[in-house]
């Protein structure tokens, strides 16, 4: 949690999104109202798995909002520890989808970031960010077309030296056509990475 969290949850308490429970931003009986997601079936490319924790809809469509419009980095805790972090795999690397400088300026943070973040910790996995995207485009409101062409020169690695041989979890908050996670393991996979699974909150 954030200082500015911290002193927001002493001053202004968080409700539960789902039933207005006071000093928590969802409550353990509305946590049991988000169900996971069925296994995603993903058309053959350089992403090797994707895990959606749940459908992008209902308390999980709310936390996402929180944590994007709403300037509430409490909700990337919330959400990380919805992960089925059991299934991560041993020793990978979790590392964000990178977000566009111009999103975070306005947020003040990463919220991708904040999420790998959670994750490795409570996973007991290495962090890294190896991945940086070249341009400020937003995918938010593009066409197909727009998308496929943005993402095929959208991201590019540093540090590819700690990729060689690899496998990387790349974690995002939402997956809608999942071009964007196939983008950025094609990186990956250029760098060196021999395996690139994604892990995302919610599926739209």
């Amino acid at each position: 949690m954030s200082i500015l969290d911290s002193l927001l949850a002493i001053i202004a308490p968080h409700d539960c999104l789902g039933c207005a429970t006071e000093g928590v931003l969802l409550c353990q009986n509305c946590r049991r109202q988000i169900v996971p997601a069925p296994a995603i079936a993903i058309p053959p490319g350089p992403l090797d798995a994707v895990i959606a924790t749940t459908r992008y809809n209902g308390l999980a469509k709310e936390l996402v909002h929180r944590l994007k419009f709403s300037g509430s980095q409490a909700a990337a805790r919330e959400m990380a520890g919805l992960f089925p972090i059991h299934l991560l795999p041993p020793g990978a690397l979790v590392m964000p989808v990178p977000t566009a400088t111009s999103r975070i300026r306005q947020r003040g943070y990463d919220q991708a970031a904040l999420l790998a973040r959670h994750l490795a910790r409570a996973g007991g996995m290495p962090y890294r960010s190896c991945l940086r995207r070249r341009g400020q485009q937003h995918q938010v409101g593009a066409s197909r077309q727009q998308r496929l062409a943005q993402l095929a020169r959208a991201y590019r690695v540093v540090h590819a030296e700690r990729l060689v041989g690899t496998t990387v979890v790349i974690v995002d908050d939402v997956m809608t056509t999942g071009a964007t996670l196939q983008a950025a393991a094609a990186v990956l996979k250029q760098a060196g990475a021999s395996r690139v699974e994604a892990m995302v909150f919610a599926q739209a």
